[in-house]
């Protein structure tokens, strides 16, 4: 009975273990500045992805699933399918957007520049550092990128607009694409409206 009960405990222990969840390991790069984690990322100039994304509007939502291909100068081709339909197709170039359906401007602001900015979060110009408690504030007159002081990967940002509102994304779950990390959930918010992105496939383009 004693041997039986030792093997039955065991067998429960592996197969816990087994169906624990697997940790990510993130990069811890404290030792490096913050203008080496920058400057390692201000080589990339495209990003191609597919990812899941939910609407959010009041008290509605839509779900669906996006293809996605944005330049480091905000030039991109978004689009959005709900059950297998094509439901939005945004393209921006040279700040000129064009979408279908037509969209408002605080939607078009969250899924152009917002977008942009959210995915090229490194590419900051003229800001100051500031640290508070485990994190690296950056911020210059147009945006705040909030990065955690062990991974250099951002927790938050705000982009501020002229006419006195505030872009805000958020950021989680840390992922690695052919060995560039990334935060692979992020939530944009304008106003009345919310965007979750989840990055299902990514591409990191660098200048050749």
């Amino acid at each position: 009975m004693t041997n039986f009960l030792k093997l039955f405990f065991v067998s429960i222990i592996i197969l816990t273990s087994a169906c624990a969840p697997k940790k990510v390991e993130t990069p811890a790069i404290e030792q490096r500045s913050v203008d080496v984690a920058l400057t390692e990322r201000r080589s990339i100039e495209r990003i191609d992805a597919t990812l899941s994304v939910v609407f959010e509007k009041t008290d509605s939502e839509m779900h669906g699933d996006a293809v996605l291909d944005i330049a480091q100068d905000g030039d991109l081709h978004m689009k959005v399918y709900t059950l297998g339909i094509l439901a939005m197709d945004l393209t921006s170039k040279n700040g000129l957007v064009k979408s279908t359906p037509k969209l408002d401007k605080n939607k078009t602001a969250i899924l152009t520049k917002g977008l942009r900015d959210c995915l090229f979060w490194w590419d900051l110009t003229d800001f100051t550092i500031r640290e508070e408690n485990d994190h690296l504030i950056l911020q210059n007159a147009t945006r705040q990128v909030v990065l955690d002081g062990r991974t250099m990967l951002p927790q938050k940002q705000r982009i501020f607009f002229d006419d006195g509102k505030q872009l805000t994304i958020s950021y989680d779950n840390p992922a690695q694409a052919k060995g560039v990390w990334y935060q692979s959930k992020m939530r944009i918010e304008l106003s009345r409206y919310a965007v979750t992105l989840t990055v299902r496939e990514i591409t990191f383009t660098e200048r050749t």
